[in-house]
């Protein structure tokens, strides 16, 4: 497809410095959630759904708007969206670190995402026409690290800043991260943009966000509500009715956002399995663990982070094994083996008492698994199509991977919930109507407020019926990466059929 941009040139290394600045921010902004949710309930309260909110408003538009940001970010401009996103990202940022309540954070949460979402996508388009060649991979690769540092480190900074400045300071260290970038990038990038891109997909936009936030509000809803209500059935029912639309609207657009005939190719499916697996397996857990630490097992928050390095630090070295090690072991192979690993782990997690450091063993081999498919499925998601699809096929790739992060998160977060309320039910004398709400609060990692909610109890017997929910969920959530390892080990493992090619590593597509 023809680009109204300049041949491509070696690449201005300060326009790469800003990008992954901006890509800094990402990871951080998904785990500093995390670990400032206890500080940020315990300094202006909100109710468990709320405090959800905090880290899902962040998910639910960053994934809902990727395609649709790599769509105008073609049309108008890579530089411009970059910008705007930068922009929209820092804005919030510093709203953030003044926000006086919960409900305020949710909303600002979600514009962040939206920026998050422009952001990504203008600056990745926007590097693969600054660079070229062999220049481009290592600009590829550099922003992946970039990635894999910020998740690592995220939670140790977020707790280390906390602990120094408060909750607070988390979001004005993104403010000037973001700010950084837009001092750095924009000024010395090239405006590029693709004179036959598409306009902006409406319905399509429009059906699949209406889809993923009306199913991610019946799931965080649903402990409250009660798993057998009218209301709940409600919002499941017009989830499914929004993403039928979706598939219609798609299938009859001229040049639609989502292309679904790209699921034809069997290994296509198979990658697709890859990111369903580690949010399951791996990504959830980044949110869970954090909550757990602090606020059951009444850790600080810099301890919190620095036990977190268990699960996250493999990220920084595994994914560039797995690259190196595909020379010789396929990689569908060395993927399923990775799943396979990171649900021994999750089993294993399950067995751990609550205060022991005997966690971080299961934490390392959970984080050692996901990242052998962590390391190579962004590649994959492109090889498995044929050239010229390429493009689409990254687009709903990391659609795939940032709605299904939200709406696992949503899932495991409100299953917890519901386990919790299951094992308080076996303590006689309870009020019933509290129960739920009690295994909320405790999910979110809030013993107080559940202890006001059933004074009879002590922590000691909260901590138990947590233990027990939690070992549940551990020895539950195995079966997702499991069943995905199979998959890709029968769609992945089996040769391309013709039209299968594997597109030139300098050819990576913009989003």
């Amino acid at each position: 497809m023809p680009d109204s941009s300049p041949p491509a040139h070696a690449g201005d290394p300060l326009v790469m410095g800003a990008v992954c600045l901006a890509a800094l921010i990402l990871p951080l902004s998904f785990s500093a959630g995390a670990v400032a949710t206890p500080a940020i309930g315990r300094e202006l309260g909100g109710s468990p759904e709320a405090l959800t909110w905090i880290t899902n408003g962040f998910m639910l538009t960053f994934g809902s708007l990727l395609m649709a940001a790599g769509t105008l970010a073609d049309r108008y401009g890579r530089r411009r969206v970059f910008t705007v996103g930068v922009a929209i990202v820092t804005g919030f940022s510093l709203a953030l670190g003044l926000a006086p309540s919960v409900w305020l954070i949710d909303l600002l949460r979600a514009g962040q995402g939206v920026g998050a979402a422009a952001a990504l996508a203008g600056g990745t388009a926007a590097l693969a026409q600054e660079f070229d060649g062999h220049g481009r991979t290592r600009a590829f690769s550099l922003l992946g690290t970039t990635f894999g540092v910020g998740l690592s480190f995220g939670p140790i900074v977020t707790g280390a800043l906390i602990a120094g400045a408060g909750w607070r300071a988390i979001f004005w260290v993104g403010a000037l991260v973001g700010s950084a970038a837009l001092v750095l990038g924009p000024p010395r990038m090239r405006e590029t943009r693709d004179p036959q891109a598409r306009s902006l997909d409406w319905p399509g936009t429009v059906s699949f966000t209406a889809m993923l936030t009306t199913l991610t509000v019946a799931v965080i809803e649903a402990p409250g509500l009660g798993w057998h209500s009218l209301a709940l059935g409600g919002l499941l029912a017009a989830a499914a009715l929004l993403l039928a639309a979706f598939a219609i609207i798609e299938t009859r657009a001229a040049r639609p956002m989502l292309d679904l005939r790209l699921f034809r190719y069997r290994r296509f499916v198979g990658v697709q399995m890859l990111p369903v697996a580690t949010c399951a397996g791996f990504v959830v857990l980044l949110v869970l663990l954090p909550l757990r630490f602090i606020g059951i097992e009444g850790r600080s928050e810099m301890e919190a982070g620095l036990l977190m390095l268990a699960l996250s630090a493999p990220m920084l070295v595994v994914p560039m094994l797995a690259a190196a090690l595909v020379r010789r072991v396929p990689p569908g192979l060395l993927s399923g083996f990775g799943l396979l690993m990171a649900a021994i782990g999750l089993v294993w997690l399950g067995f751990t008492e609550i205060g022991s450091r005997a966690v971080l063993a299961p934490m390392l081999l959970i984080g050692l698994g996901s990242g052998l498919p962590w390391g190579l499925m962004d590649g994959l998601s492109v090889a498995v199509v044929p050239r010229e699809r390429a493009g689409m096929a990254a687009g709903i790739f990391g659609t795939v991977r940032v709605a299904g992060e939200g709406v696992a998160l949503a899932l495991v977060s409100a299953a917890l919930a519901g386990l919790v309320a299951a094992e308080l039910r076996r303590i006689p004398g309870l009020p019933d109507a509290s129960l739920a709400q009690a295994g909320q609060r405790l999910a979110v990692g809030n013993p107080d407020g559940a202890r006001a909610l059933l004074p009879g109890l002590d922590a000691a017997t909260l901590a138990q019926a947590y233990q027990a929910a939690f070992t549940t969920l551990s020895w539950t959530l195995p079966a997702v990466p499991a069943a995905c390892a199979v998959a890709v080990l029968g769609l992945l493992a089996a040769p391309a059929k013709q039209g299968e090619g594997l597109p030139d590593p300098a050819d990576r597509p913009t989003i």
